[in-house]
């Protein structure tokens, strides 16, 4: 695993193999970040991690520019391996929060230009996932989610939803706020 492009590209990331994570590969994460180029421009902009697990797309993020990623997750040895990695590279614009990611996106009052949600594929309310943080109010107009999945499981239909991309196993299916 690697951040890929932007100041930090090239940095290996080797987090510990006992968490419990399925990080995005390198290759569909170098095709997100094509096809998210293609749709904005990272550089400045605030974005939220959603089961943010080794920090894989936060780094990316921030490596590419954003300047304030929120990384969520339940799991707290996720988030100190990502503390411990943004102090090594000292990587200023990530901040990480415990939280049940649900509750989390039903009481937050922020709202982003950019949501990266890759929950756990066999977690029930995935197809809702769209429409619980879109009603939610957490993109900023303008502002994209993607929610990574598994490509046999079809997503809920939502008035934002743009695409689908399916890499393999993975499928990353994208929605935009008017």
């Amino acid at each position: 695993m690697r951040i890929i492009g932007g100041k930090l590209g090239g940095i290996r990331l080797n987090p510990p193999t006992n968490l419990p994570v399925r990080p995005t590969t390198d290759i569909a994460k170098e095709a997100l970040f094509n096809i998210l180029l293609n749709l904005m421009d990272i550089d400045g902009i605030t974005c939220l991690d959603l089961f943010c697990g080794t920090g894989n797309i936060s780094f990316e993020l921030a490596s590419r520019g954003a300047i304030h990623v929120d990384a969520i997750d339940i799991h707290s040895k996720c988030l100190f391996y990502i503390k411990d990695t943004c102090e090594k590279h000292q990587i200023e614009t990530i901040y990480t929060r415990k939280a049940d990611v649900f509750k989390y996106i039903t009481s937050c009052k922020k709202s982003y230009d950019l949501i990266f949600a890759d929950p756990p594929y066999d977690i029930d309310r995935l197809p809702q996932l769209p429409e619980i943080i879109l009603n939610n109010n957490l993109l900023n107009p303008g502002g994209i989610l993607v929610v990574e999945h598994p490509s046999m499981r079809r997503m809920a239909m939502h008035p934002a939803f743009i695409e689908t991309r399916k890499y393999g196993y993975s499928s990353f299916s994208f929605y935009k706020q008017k």
